[in-house]
């Protein structure tokens, strides 16, 4: 992937104001980067395998500023590496400390509007290993999104009822946290989703 690719990607992305910093990062780091199409139980990933380039996908489906605060936690995860290989833990204090350094320059209201930046603030003080794990900013996050307001989520949803997420159908289970364990009804497989995710249409379980 080179240089254009990469900051055409961004310019579609991110905020337009968080382009050109975005791009330092990759121009600093060299990773592949990928857009993925939306995925059950994450928005964004950092990889690396021996002799291979370091790799980081984000999901195309998702706003500017959620894209943006995805592609820098990442970049923090890749960081962090090289730093210390596997030495530390994956959301560990140097990673938390990576993350704040890497947000603090983009942490303007110029880029993100101020009702969403002050959560980001908050969430900030001490950054969780996914932005799903607070709810405040996952709502606030969520108000800026084109889709339609009315959403249904996982959580609001009781256990035992089948939801489709993604063109895929579920029964919901128990709830571990912030995600909560389902069963994709045509594998057999389980997933552990967000609980903060929106469905699509519901059959819900009888109480």
């Amino acid at each position: 992937m080179n240089s254009k690719e990469v900051r055409q990607i961004l310019e579609r992305h991110v905020p337009t104001a968080s382009v050109d910093y975005s791009f330092s990062l990759w121009e600093a780091y060299r990773f592949n980067f990928k857009l993925r199409k939306a995925r059950l139980s994450k928005v964004g990933d950092f990889s690396y395998r021996p002799g291979q380039t370091q790799q980081i996908t984000i999901n195309q489906d998702i706003h500017p500023y959620l894209f943006l605060t995805t592609y820098i936690h990442e970049v923090a995860h890749l960081k962090v590496h090289l730093l210390y290989g596997h030495r530390v833990s994956a959301h560990g204090k140097e990673w938390k400390t990576t993350f704040q350094e890497l947000m603090a320059p983009v942490m303007d209201p110029v880029i993100f509007p101020l009702p969403l930046l002050k959560g980001l603030r908050k969430h900030m003080a001490n950054p969780k290993a996914s932005s799903f794990s607070d709810s405040e900013l996952t709502a606030l996050f969520r108000a800026y999104d084109d889709k339609p307001n009315k959403a249904v989520l996982v959580a609001q949803l009781p256990q035992g009822s089948i939801f489709s997420f993604h063109g895929r159908w579920f029964k919901k289970g128990v709830t571990k946290r912030t995600r909560v364990l389902c069963l994709e009804l045509k594998t057999k497989r389980q997933y552990l989703v967000p609980k903060d995710a929106e469905v699509g249409s519901a059959q819900l379980a009888l109480l």
